[in-house]
Order: C-alpha cells, then structure tokens, then sequence
C-alpha cells in the first residue's frame, strides 16, 4: 500500500484502523483526515512539553483526564512513548465500556506502559493506582464540567504542564440564565447575556476565562491559542498551563518572566482576585468552590 501524506513517519497503521481513523482497506475519509489533523495539531502543541520533561527528569508520567476512547493517549503514545524506554500514560476515565476497549487494544499493540483506570475525578485524584505527582495532564474535548475535572486533578497532582481542549458547556450559561432578572437590576453588563444565544455564547467563552484566571491564580503561566482552523472544528480553544513554583520560577527552577519572585506570586493573587470579582460581579457566587479553592 502507498504512503499517506498525512500520516507521520512510523506511525501504527494497526492502530489507526483500530481507531477508525483509517478504514479496513487503509483509507483516509473526509472526516477522519479533519480528526487526524486535530490530533496531530495537538501533538505538535504537546511534544515539546513531553520533550522538555524527559531532559530534565529522564522520566515521564501523562495522565489523559476523561479520555473518552483515548484518541489522544493512543496517539501520544504511538509518535512519542513507543520508542522510548521511559514514560507512563494513564488514561482516565468513568465509561467502564471504554476503559475495556482501550484495555483490549493497548495489549493488542502491546502498548505496555499505558494503563487505564475506571475512575471519577476524586477517585483519581485519592487513587494509589495513580503517581502523587503527574508530570502533563491532557483533556481533549471533555465535555462540560470534565474539562473542570481534568483541572482539579491537575492542580492536585501538581503538573507542570496541563493541556486542555474544552468541549460544550452549559453550567455557566444555565447559571446566567437563572439569574437573569437579578442580574438585569444589579448590573448593566447583563445586557452582554440577555438574549439566549448571548447566554449560551457569553457564558461558554465566559467559562473559559474563569478557567485561565483560576488557572493563574494556582501559579501557572497561561497561554490561549486555537488548536486547527475554525472549518475543522468549533469546539477549537486551546489552553496550555505551565507551573511555576512559590518563587515565581517554573516547574524546572527557571523564571519565566525574569522579574521579582515576588511579583510574580502578586500576579497569582491578582488572578485570584480578578477571578473573585468577575463572580461577583455576574451573579456566578454560586460557581465559587468550582472556581476558587
């Protein structure tokens, strides 16, 4: 069979197929080669990541938070993990019929340094199945509150790297909407939500924000990209946090910014205070332990 342009050098054919990114006769259709190059444009964005944790560590520990069918585990692992003798990846998620089938195929390609967990957020986060510190923590298009969940996590395991691809979400929108005719008589930004399909806008792009904010308020250094071209997915923001330690240096000694340690923990506390105020000031007080802790 002839080489496809899309697919990287020494890329798993077998598992391509089993992911349905290929068909059986080793085919790319139209709708797989948009989901190829979603996957691949993430890679690109986490490879130097994975490669900056290995020459400071020799090691490496990935967890994939709501993994779905670990799309992207599978794929991290074909084009970094396989011909390494280092690394971990862990593939978390509560669809037990998922885990199975990612279970099934790891051990058909003999991925043997993948290891997939039945858990719930605060079960990974307890878990002695799981390392106490994860060093990149990836959630591709985990819908709603799980893109919060894959969050959590990651602050709890103390990654130096979280990837994020948020999905649909509608708490904060339902949120907004509820409080709608307090909000029209507390505060005229509410006009920004009035109209429903401002609600469901404003109040997805508004999740994100408080995301980032919540994010810097931890200590990261924040980064808001898109991940592909808007014709090949809607759903295509793309976050990238990178820790820093309580001196204002990253995860690695090294300071970001160059600047005052102390200015950096000041900018954390004015994450956080920001983050508090955009609650307030919304009407969102009921979102503050989702948000704030």
């Amino acid at each position: 069979m002839p080489p496809i342009p899309e697919i990287k050098p020494n890329q798993s054919i077998e598992l391509l197929k089993a992911l349905h990114i290929l068909t059986r006769d080793g085919k790319l259709n139209q709708d797989s080669r948009r989901k190829l190059k979603q996957v691949y444009h993430l890679f690109h964005f986490i490879e130097p990541l994975l490669e900056e944790v290995l020459t400071r560590t020799k090691n490496l520990t990935l967890a994939d938070h709501g993994a779905g069918k670990s799309y992207l585990g599978f794929i991290l692992y074909d084009l970094f993990l396989k011909s390494r003798e280092v690394g971990q990846l862990y593939g978390i998620e509560t669809r037990t019929e998922l885990i199975e089938k990612s279970q099934a195929l790891a051990a058909q390609l003999k991925f043997s340094r993948m290891t997939f967990l039945n858990l719930s957020v605060e079960e990974s986060i307890r878990s002695t199945q799981l390392p106490q510190q994860i060093d990149v923590v990836t959630a591709l298009h985990a819908c709603n509150t799980a893109t919060d969940d894959a969050i959590k996590f990651a602050l709890h395991k103390h990654a130096k790297f979280i990837v994020l691809v948020p999905c649909c979400q509608a708490e904060v929108a339902t949120l907004l909407n509820k409080n709608k005719n307090q909000s029209l008589s507390k505060t005229a930004l509410s006009e920004i939500w009035r109209h429903p399909i401002h609600t469901r806008e404003f109040g997805s792009h508004l999740t994100n924000v408080l995301r980032c904010l919540q994010l810097e308020s931890h200590g990261y250094q924040v980064t808001v990209t898109e991940l592909v071209g808007w014709e090949h997915s809607m759903k295509n923001e793309l976050i990238i946090a990178s820790r820093k330690d309580e001196t204002g240096a990253n995860s690695f000694g090294e300071n970001y910014t160059g600047e005052n340690p102390t200015a950096e923990n000041s900018f954390a506390k004015k994450a956080r205070q920001r983050l508090e105020f955009i609650l307030q000031e919304l009407n969102l007080e009921a979102l503050r332990e989702r948000f704030i802790y």
